[in-house]
């Protein structure tokens, strides 16, 4: 297959419409616009929540100021992490959810993972580096009882899971003050990270 040419199943992902009716009820009054961005051949998967507004919009992951402070947690230029020849960004959930009435985001449908997860996890058979950005991708890979002390105990574990697969939090700037709390996450963690993504990215 061509690198630029886009899978069967992430094609009939992008036309799925199973939340239609969910998303016009939520304060956004949205319509369904999933984001697949993966390919076979990638060898590093970046597994998130769900699209928020500024991906809904621009149709690529991560393509908000979240976004940039990941690569630069990853190591990774823009061109870099939008390979989809190397990296497959898969989240919970391909859809923005949508904002609740009080302008909070919505959790990502059980619905996406439960009709999609399996068959694009089964297609990425080449992986060998797993980024888990969140407790809801954390709870998925690595099982409710890995998870069970939240993502700030997982992220602290991460040693456990190494080198295969590495636990985050989410990079939301809402998090800046639990980085400045817990200096272990950028001094020890991100430059094992960082390696192991340049191993995978210059294999």
């Amino acid at each position: 297959m061509d690198r630029f040419e886009e899978p069967e199943l992430a094609s009939r992902i992008r036309a799925c419409r199973l939340c239609a009716d969910d998303f016009a009820a939520t304060a956004t009054g949205h319509e369904p616009r999933p984001v697949p961005w993966f390919r076979p051949s990638a060898r590093i998967l970046v597994a998130g929540q769900a699209p928020g507004m500024r991906v809904h919009e621009a149709g690529r992951p991560f393509a908000d100021p979240s976004g940039t402070r990941l690569r630069a947690w990853l190591g990774m230029t823009d061109a870099e992490f939008y390979d989809l020849a190397r990296v497959a960004v898969v989240p919970m959930a391909f859809c923005f959810p949508g904002y609740d009435k009080s302008g909070s985001d919505l959790p990502p449908p059980p619905r996406c993972a439960e009709t999609w997860r399996g068959q694009v996890m089964k297609a990425l058979s080449e992986l060998r580096l797993t980024i888990l950005v969140g407790g809801y991708a954390q709870r998925w890979h690595l099982g409710p009882h890995a998870a069970r002390s939240g993502v700030a105990g997982t992220v602290a574990r991460w040693r456990e899971h190494a080198p295969a697969i590495f636990p985050l939090p989410h990079p939301s700037w809402r998090n800046t003050g639990w980085l400045k709390r817990h200096p272990w996450f950028e001094d020890e963690l991100l430059p094992v990270l960082r390696a192991r993504v340049r191993e995978e990215l210059d294999a």
